[in-house]
């Protein structure tokens, strides 16, 4: 099947921080029978390639000398199993709250704490997204993927994965070697809302609502995100740009004696999570601005192009964030999304 390859292409449109850089090669990817003339292209040319979603996990600091390829490969099914579960099997362009959406109102719940997460589904579990008490890999089964180096289709269950927080194999051991072509989600036709993370409960309460429709519990979250996060389409970003860093649970405890307001959460057995938003607030970068760089004033951890930032002054932003938490409070805080080239 063939596909068309167009150079010098600006990939403004394509990147949810709006920076207007380009590509030396570019191409659309609409369906899988279209990636061996991909694999042949890459390696006729000996060049790179990027794999673009919906481009909101994305800093592109310049122009890039390699092909980008934007996958839009589409398509929607759902499967009943025995033991009253849904299979659900999306095409990795089809865009993600949309997709969520389309579950709820087919009767198949369990992503509806993921509503409103911008980008694509097959971008999806490359970041192992998640919000408000649910990631990916609780509710993915497996995905449909293209190995480039060897040219072969395969599939990976959901431990193959090896899903991390906001990481899988895909983004940490092998970026750029898959190209993921669908996704399969098992969910439920009993409707099992998690309720007890980021002030769901709370906004529940307010609006004197007991027990959420699925639809509903959409909505709310699609509220509280836009209360905490500006949307792309109004104010260039790509969402949290730092993550919540994993320390043991000693350095916590001392931390604690100087900072008795730490935010922190249970992780892994002798770890803790805190809250990176909280470690950057302290530090007064909430609505700091550099030039047309900075961060949202109301989350730190989201960081803005007021219109004429470069992904330099992002990236130069972010640094100078890192080195302020950590002169401070001995923690080093690691970027979430990718940054290119």
């Amino acid at each position: 099947m063939t596909i068309e390859f167009q150079e010098n292409i600006s990939l403004k449109p394509y990147n949810s921080f709006g920076f207007d850089v380009s590509a030396r090669y570019f191409a659309v990817l609409e369906d899988a029978g279209q990636l061996p003339a991909i694999r042949d292209f890459i390696q006729q040319n000996r060049m790179p390639v990027l794999f673009i979603g919906g481009g909101s996990n994305l800093v592109l600091t310049a122009d890039l000398d390699q092909l980008v390829v934007v996958n839009q490969i589409q398509g929607l099914q759902m499967q009943g199993n025995s033991d009253g579960s849904v299979s659900v099997t999306a095409g990795a362009g089809e865009e993600w709250h949309s997709f969520v959406r389309w579950t709820l109102q087919q009767g198949a719940y369990g992503l509806e704490n993921l509503s409103l997460i911008p980008g694509t589904v097959g971008a999806a579990p490359i970041q192992n997204i998640g919000a408000y008490g649910v990631e990916i890999k609780d509710r993915m089964s497996f995905l449909d993927a293209f190995d480039l180096e060897t040219g072969e289709s395969v599939i990976f269950t959901a431990d193959e994965c090896q899903f991390g927080y906001r990481d899988s194999l895909f983004k940490s051991r092998f970026p750029g070697r898959y190209l993921i072509t669908a996704v399969t989600f098992t969910l439920s036709r009993e409707f099992e809302p998690v309720l007890h993370y980021g002030g769901i409960d709370d906004q529940l309460k307010q609006r004197n609502i007991d027990s959420p429709e699925p639809l509903q519990l959409s909505d709310l979250i699609c509220d509280i995100r836009n209360a905490k996060l500006p949307q792309p389409a109004q104010l260039g970003n790509a969402g949290s740009f730092f993550k919540n860093p994993v320390i043991p649970e000693i350095q916590v405890e001392q931390l604690k004696q100087d900072y008795p307001g730490l935010v922190v959460f249970a992780d892994q057995p002798g770890y803790c999570k805190l809250a990176a938003g909280w470690l950057i607030d302290q530090q007064g970068w909430k609505g700091h601005r550099r030039g047309d760089a900075g961060v949202y004033d109301k989350q730190a951890l989201v960081l803005v192009n007021y219109g004429a930032a470069d992904g330099a002054d992002i990236v130069d932003l972010a640094g100078a964030i890192q080195a302020d938490v950590y002169k401070q409070f001995g923690v080093m805080l690691e970027v979430e999304p990718r940054c290119y080239p």
